[in-house]
């Protein structure tokens, strides 16, 4: 009922495209109405791109409300964050604030806007939790490396925060993949005693006490880690909606590569096929694992040179998710790339539901793609839901929920509607196109909400469409027996 009550809702409302997701200004200083009382900063590098989150307790210091906080970035470093997202940490239900990005001209530091639901009184307080990660964190060190050599990742973060306001108290916390960290930062100027302190592969920094705001200290790691850097600089996504086969369709395109370390001499088959019989530390990519949802059925595993053999899959029993694992035709190692497709079908009516005389709502994943430890960072994603021919009124939402789920806000999101024409089309398919920079496989668990609307005239256009085109055929064929060709003496 909750998901009908939702799809109500949205029959009434419309989701806007992507204008301009930043506010260029000049000379941008956030005003001083903020302190940050106390401040816990997470830092997780155990995927191939770092994972923040910010416990934050601020206090309104002005004399009237606010509602407008700031948090800033190097420019460097802004460009490559995704999924940055802002809730109450004593009610996340409530879902996540506003987030516009403020892009100061000419400035070595761009800020994210957080807009409050309410403002804050004189005095008061609240506590946000800032989530966000960070693409194209870590470099490898030594570059090259030995095929059955481990491999280091470098990573620099500051010691602080980032905060454009005063913060009372602050420490960080960084976790890593392994315990193995042969190098990083002791710092001996901003507090006495250990720092950090170190307790299995978790180090803390701090706490700090009366930081200014835009202060920065930079804390360098050099670390273990024995899984592949995974990214994809293109994920294009297509949902195709069939109702007179009451199927979807869902096909996913990747071009995939691995950040990680170089190899610094040719690969070796013989020494990889040894390495295969025992435990080895191995960095590259050797296999993918799908969750596909439960009734997925038909699965198909395609490369730049064709359909390839090496998958499994094992059908989920029946309420319960399946399972789909490919190897790709070669290990990819670091620098290396490998471009592929993954496609699969499913029972429409497990994701459509009918609101209304001619109205449909459509639930499925914004993504789904592998889940693996390591995770993936998406440079760009483009997403497509093709629905059926003649559909109108299309309206799409972003699902929120309890926890973040790995999307940026709705602004920066970029949608459009366009013509999809297949065989026997007449005037095209409706197809809805998502387009969003800096993603991370965090936001596997996001849904997507698609309304619009589908007489009961547009679909009777296939049927129609095909008996006139097999109608003019037999007609065509009757015309030309009928015609006298035969040659006769006059």
């Amino acid at each position: 009922m909750r998901f009908l009550s939702i799809a109500a809702a949205l029959l009434s409302t419309s989701c806007s495209t992507l204008l301009c997701a930043a506010e260029p200004v000049k000379d941008f200083t956030p005003p001083e109405v903020f302190k940050n009382v106390n401040l816990v900063r997470n830092t997780n590098l155990e995927k191939g791109y770092a994972r923040e989150t910010i416990n934050v307790v601020v206090e309104n210091t002005d004399k009237q409300p606010q509602s407008d906080y700031y948090v800033p970035f190097p420019s460097d470093v802004f460009s490559r964050i995704g999924g940055f997202e802002v809730r109450n940490k004593k009610s996340p239900e409530k879902g996540s604030f506003p987030v516009t990005a403020v892009e100061a001209d000419g400035g070595s530091t761009q800020f994210y806007k957080i807009q409050f639901p309410e403002p804050l009184s004189p005095s008061s307080q609240t506590t946000l939790s800032i989530s966000y990660y960070v693409l194209g964190s870590f470099s490898p060190l030594p570059k090259s490396i030995g095929q059955s050599d481990s491999q280091y990742l470098t990573y620099t973060i500051d010691a602080y925060a980032p905060s454009a306001y005063k913060v009372e108290t602050q420490k960080t916390k960084v976790k890593f993949p392994t315990s193995n960290v042969p190098g990083y930062t002791i710092t001996s100027k901003l507090k006495t005693g250990n720092d950090p302190e170190k307790q299995g592969s978790t180090f803390t920094y701090g706490p700090y006490t009366k930081v200014a705001p835009g202060a920065t200290y930079p804390l360098t790691f050099r670390f273990e880690s024995t899984k592949p850097i995974l990214a994809s600089s293109l994920l294009q996504r297509d949902i195709e909606v069939s109702h007179w086969g009451g199927n979807l369709a869902i096909e996913e395109r990747y071009w995939l590569r691995n950040d990680g370390a170089n190899l610094s001499r040719n690969f070796d088959r013989v020494e990889w096929a040894r390495q295969s019989y025992g435990v080895s530390s191995n960095s590259a990519l050797q296999e993918l694992k799908y969750p596909l949802k439960p009734g997925s059925v038909d699965p198909y595993f395609t490369d730049d040179v064709g359909n390839v053999s090496t998958s499994r899959y094992r059908p989920g029993n029946p309420g319960r998710e399946a399972h789909l694992e490919l190897k790709p035709r070669f290990p990819v190692f670091g620098g290396w790339k490998y471009s592929f497709r993954v496609g699969w079908n499913n029972h429409l009516s497990s994701f459509l539901r009918k609101v209304g005389a001619e109205s449909y709502v459509l639930k499925v994943p914004f993504i789904e793609g592998p889940k693996a430890a390591e995770g993936i960072q998406y440079d760009k994603v483009v997403v497509r839901v093709i629905l059926p021919e003649g559909a109108t009124d299309i309206k799409y939402e972003i699902l929120d929920s309890g926890v973040p789920n790995g999307l940026p806000d709705a602004s920066y999101i970029e949608s459009s509607i366009s013509k999809h024409r297949t065989y026997m089309d007449t005037i095209g398919r409706t197809a809805l196109t998502l387009k969003v920079d800096n993603l991370s496989d965090e936001a596997r668990d996001s849904q997507l909400l698609v309304t619009y609307t589908y007489p009961f005239t547009a679909g009777l256009r296939k049927p129609l469409t095909i008996a006139a085109g097999l109608l003019s055929i037999f007609v065509g064929a009757w015309f030309i027996g009928s015609l006298d060709v035969s040659i006769k003496k006059r």
